[in-house]
Formats: C-alpha cells, sequence, structure tokens
C-alpha cells in the first residue's frame, strides 16, 4: 500500500506548522504585520522552500505588505535556523517568501459574482 503522502507533502507541512509559530513567537520586529502561511511549496531536492504567506495590514496597502515580506526574506535565515532545531532532516531547506493574494482575488471574485446576481435580479 502506497503513502497516503509523499515525503515532500509531509515535510511542507511540518514547516508550515513551525514557521507560523516561529514568526509569531520568535520574530519580534514590529514593521511585521500579522502573517498567516498559507502553504510551503519544496523543490524536489529539498533545498529550496517557497513560503506562501498573507499579510494582514490595517490599511491594506501594498507598500506594507512589500515592507513584511522584505523582512520575512532578510529573517530567513535566522528563521531556518530556528526550524533546524525542530526538524528531523539532514539538511533544511533555504526559505524564500512570497505573497499569496489567493485571499484578495477570491474577495474580488465574490463581490463580481454579488454585483452580477444584483444586477440580474434588478433585469
Amino acid at each position: 500500500m502506497p503513502a497516503e503522502f509523499s515525503r515532500t507533502q509531509r515535510l511542507g507541512e511540518q514547516i508550515k506548522r513551525d514557521l507560523a509559530l516561529l514568526i509569531q513567537r520568535e520574530l519580534k520586529d514590529p514593521r511585521v504585520g500579522m502573517v498567516t502561511v498559507n502553504f510551503v511549496d519544496l523543490s524536489k531536492d529539498l533545498s529550496y522552500a517557497d513560503v506562501n504567506v498573507t499579510v494582514l495590514v490595517a490599511d491594506d496597502s501594498d507598500q506594507k505588505i512589500v515592507e513584511s515580506l522584505t523582512i520575512l526574506n532578510e529573517a530567513a535565515s535566522f528563521l531556518r535556523m530556528e526550524l533546524g532545531r525542530g526538524l528531523k532532516v539532514r539538511k533544511v531547506p533555504h526559505l524564500r517568501f512570497h505573497y499569496d493574494d489567493s485571499l484578495k482575488r477570491g474577495a474580488r471574485i465574490n463581490e463580481l459574482i454579488h454585483h452580477a446576481l444584483k444586477s440580474d435580479l434588478h433585469d
């Protein structure tokens, strides 16, 4: 019987959980907004982890999101070192943080659908 999840998927989920806690508890930079780790995509050789995050900021400005991503990418080596303490792997992947705009796109699509339904009712 084959495994339900591949090693990369299991490791990606573990990295996702651990990074979420590390960012919340260990990253002390007040310029970073509230960060949610959505998913982690590992390279086939497990050397790189593309971490897709959503950054919630008060004014929803792109400048704050870019600033938060810059800080996360600058802190990647620290987060990688801390991550290595909890993972049972020979080599911890290099972290690369990316903004995941799926929530914004989903809200926009929902708004467009709602608007289309509303206009159909009035016709």
